[in-house]
């Protein structure tokens, strides 16, 4: 008996299974799945690509820079609590209305809407002016905690 020496059939590959449309003809969307699940993307494929674009990880810099945002958040509610008690006069409008729902309502309110921003400028990375205002809060904050530290 001669073993058969037809080729054997052919195999389907993974690889070539076609599920829908090729997502990559479209720009990465902003909000998905993975947006707060988490991803896999770190970066970019291609160089090109760099400015503008969406990834699912970000790097601990900016990590880095959205916990010192936050902190020096807290920092600069607990000296504006400690100066307003001590007789100082709030100058910021939009803290003054958040004043008027007291203790609680102010931090409650003012960390929300850092967070909020924060979120914002997280997503947004990959663009110029998203990198600029995170480096912009994280020094401004800075500045505002060391001139509340003047103050005692």
């Amino acid at each position: 008996m001669q073993p058969d020496l037809a080729p054997p059939p052919p195999t389907t590959s993974i690889r070539h299974i076609k599920r829908g449309p090729d997502r990559r003809k479209e720009p990465t969307r902003r909000f998905s799945r993975f947006t707060f699940l988490g991803g896999r993307r770190r970066s970019v494929r291609r160089p090109e690509e760099v400015e503008g674009s969406y990834v699912d990880r970000y790097r601990t810099m900016v990590l880095a820079l959205i916990a010192w945002v936050a902190l020096m958040n807290i920092g600069d509610s607990f000296f504006t609590l400690w100066h307003l008690q001590s007789g100082g006069v709030e100058l910021n409008p939009v803290a003054e209305a958040l004043l008027r729902t007291g203790r609680f309502g102010f931090v409650f309110w003012k960390s929300l809407l850092i967070a909020f921003a924060l979120l914002v400028l997280v997503m947004h990375k990959n663009f110029w002016l998203a990198r600029c205002g995170l480096w912009v809060a994280a020094g401004g904050y800075t500045l505002l905690n060391l001139y509340h530290l003047s103050l005692f």
